[in-house]
């Protein structure tokens, strides 16, 4: 009977060590950047979901124009290329980007973390989207977080 107790406690710790890895820190989705011409911009967080050691907590706000408003936009060249950057590990590995203009929505191609600026004049505002999915539980985010942020191609 005590050697079942015993067994019983240590698959317990087990689990709380398995758990805790599986979790994230910090308590809220780290900072983001864009980088531009080795120039750091950060972007402002929005809606999220964080997961740390077992306890979950979602955050809802509003879109990224109204988010936004009152914010200097991040003034670019018509097709200057932005880089993603987050100083955090483990980095999400799912990710999402909406450039916003007009009332029109369009999803943006990124490729290693990168993209082009608008090539026409006006504002922009972005939505960057990125989750950290479970890499062995297919479907199982431990997090999200929606990043904005806007750019004037002059």
């Amino acid at each position: 009977m005590k050697k079942c107790f015993l067994v019983l406690i240590a698959l317990f710790g087990l689990t709380i060590l398995g758990c805790s890895k599986n979790g994230l820190s910090g308590g809220k989705p780290p900072k983001a950047f864009i980088e531009i011409n080795n120039k750091r911009f950060e972007t402002t967080l929005g809606t999220y979901c964080w997961q740390e050691n077992g306890k979950g907590k979602c955050v809802d706000s509003i879109g990224p124009i109204e988010l936004l408003k009152g914010k200097k936009p991040i003034e670019v060249k018509s097709g200057e290329n932005i880089t993603f950057v987050m100083d955090y590990e483990p980095k999400p590995n799912k990710f999402h980007v909406i450039q916003i203009s007009n009332n029109k929505e369009t999803e943006i191609v990124v490729k290693d973390n990168n993209f082009s600026a608008p090539i026409q004049k006006g504002l922009y505002y972005f939505s960057y989207g990125v989750w950290w999915m479970d890499e062995k539980e297919e479907n199982l985010s431990h997090g999200d977080a929606f990043y904005s942020f806007s750019l004037e191609v002059k």
